[in-house]
């Protein structure tokens, strides 16, 4: 039987127990090699998807669901998978969520078919959302108030570090090893969490965790996210004015109308709507949503400017990505350091107001620009999300009760996961009607041969990704001239979504202003000692 750790019982070691079990620092490094391996799998895969379809003849909606499975799964699992910590303790779940991942990992790697494939790439989506949000409620259980600042710092820092090795690393295992490769390293690093977390982690519930499980909640909140992402991603291919996506958009509603009208009802809800009630919780979940729309939907553009417009290697556009995730990686910890002595609201604030600068600064890239420039704005970016990555997670965790840290935990991973998904699918949709705008313009002015109508779309499909429709066989002249019009034409949609990301980020900023310290976590404050 699970031996129950309450908050109360925390001021110690553990009777019979080494002393390292439950040490705040140990934990702290047994979460973060798990959170590695799933932040990696994030970008390393995407590298690999050209090789995967290659190898395996898959199609390019095929290829796509590799990485809509995965999304689709991680972000309906999430608060489920933080309420299942909550109930049943965030150590099993956490162990269950690294051994799972690890093992559908090896799975996708022995994989001789692409259906196999998207199949595992959703098992793992599920085994990750088991183990972000336990990530989070182990520290939360673990760390005194006054040290939590810090140890989400530096699980930012291990996200950053990962985020930017994922297309330096599997850019050299795609080139020099196999895409199966790609998968078959998260199995030591897996294996190795996994042995530690055993000897390591130690198993905290609060004394009032839930004892019962809302099943009907799960399926409407579940319903609800699906339907969501599903509209956002499918958006760019169908058109927002698609009966398609607009029925999704209205049955997302419909279920999260009748999730919250559940959730009052029943008598242990999966997520308590007294939650809400606390404004610095409500506005930390605002602001992760709206920083995910600047971070990752502009983020989307800026690997097909480096790789289409500037010729770069996948290994060579990671790199020129460093100054962001470099200064992510630096600033993470340093953010926690001026967080637990200012409090979140003055980083959180300045923080956002980074992030526009550097989004308004982007705005401004052209085909010419050089790499000093981009490395300065991805720099500033990097130092404006440091702080909003650690204070806005401390600010959701932190306002949550004790008992509920594992659905905090969820629903910060679900903020970021529906706000990416909004800032690429809303931003996207921004570039195509900048590029429809202003393609066909450009291709005349530069007095090349007319395109029929079904030409033009293609030219303009291929522009909004930055790659020139040079046809086979043209003269050097009028492939310069084809190359010039793509490239403009995307870096002036470019420049159009980064404008639109900047404001997004002003308002961000705005709500910053109402984050406070987490006020449930100062419960907590000698909980530990570390």
């Amino acid at each position: 039987m699970t031996r129950q750790i309450t908050l109360a019982k925390q001021a110690g070691p553990e009777p019979g127990r080494s002393g390292l079990r439950g040490h705040p620092w140990l934990t702290l490094v047994a979460v973060a090699i798990g959170v590695m391996v799933v932040t990696l799998d994030g970008t390393i895969v995407a590298v690999a998807n050209p090789a995967i379809q290659k190898d395996l003849g898959a199609s390019l909606a095929e290829v796509q669901w590799i990485t809509n499975g995965y999304l689709l799964a991680l972000a309906v699992s999430l608060i489920t998978a933080g309420k299942l910590g909550d109930r049943f303790g965030h150590r099993q779940t956490f162990l269950i969520g690294i051994a799972g991942f690890a093992l559908s990992s090896a799975a996708i790697g022995l994989s001789t078919g692409v259906g196999s494939v998207i199949g595992f790439r959703v098992a793992q989506g599920v085994f990750g959302a088991l183990l972000m949000p336990a990530a989070l409620g182990l520290l939360r259980a673990t760390f005194p108030a006054e040290k939590l600042n810090m140890a989400i710092g530096i699980w930012g820092m291990v996200i950053g570090a990962s985020t930017a090795a994922g297309p330096i690393v599997g850019g050299l295992l795609v080139e020099h090893v196999s895409w199966q490769s790609v998968f078959f390293v998260n199995v030591p690093v897996g294996g190795a969490a996994l042995l530690f977390g055993l000897f390591i982690l130690r198993d905290h519930r609060a004394e009032n965790a839930p004892r019962s499980f809302d099943v009907l909640g799960i399926a409407l909140l579940s319903v609800a996210m699906f339907s969501l992402i599903w509209a956002l991603i499918k958006a760019s291919e169908w058109g927002w004015g698609d009966t398609r996506t607009l029925l999704f958009l209205a049955l997302s509603v419909v279920c999260f109308v009748l999730f919250a009208v559940w959730e009052a009802k029943v008598s242990e809800p999966l997520i308590p709507l007294g939650m809400f009630r606390s404004l610095p919780l409500s506005a930390g979940t605002v602001l992760m949503v709206l920083m995910a729309f600047a971070f990752m939907g502009g983020l989307f553009f800026v690997t097909f400017y480096l790789q289409n417009v500037h010729g770069m290697s996948p290994v060579d556009s990671g790199m020129h990505l460093l100054p962001l995730t470099g200064m992510m990686i630096i600033g993470s910890p340093l953010a926690g350091v001026a967080i637990s002595k200012a409090g979140p609201r003055l980083p959180l604030v300045a923080g956002m107001v980074a992030t526009a600068a550097a989004c308004f600064g982007m705005s401004q890239l052209t085909p010419g620009t050089g790499t000093l420039t981009m490395s300065l704005w991805f720099a500033l970016m990097g130092l404006g999300l440091a702080p909003v990555m650690v204070g806005a997670t401390e600010v959701i965790v932190g306002n949550a009760p004790l008992e509920l840290s594992g659905v905090a935990g969820g629903l910060q991973q679900a903020a970021m996961q529906v706000g990416g998904s909004l800032g690429t699918a809303v931003l996207g949709a921004v570039m195509a009607a900048r590029v429809s705008d202003t393609f066909g313009d450009n291709w005349d002015a530069a007095q090349l041969p007319p395109l029929s109508p079904e030409q033009l779309d293609l030219a303009q499909k291929a522009a909004q990704v930055g790659f020139a429709p040079v046809p086979e066989g043209a003269p050097e002249p009028v492939a310069r001239a084809i190359a010039s019009v793509a490239h403009d034409t995307f870096v002036s949609g470019m420049g159009t979504a980064f404008t639109v990301a900047g404001v997004v980020a002003v308002l961000a900023a705005v709500v910053a202003c109402f984050t406070k310290r987490g006020a449930n976590a100062e419960a907590g404050a000698g909980a530990a000692h570390i």
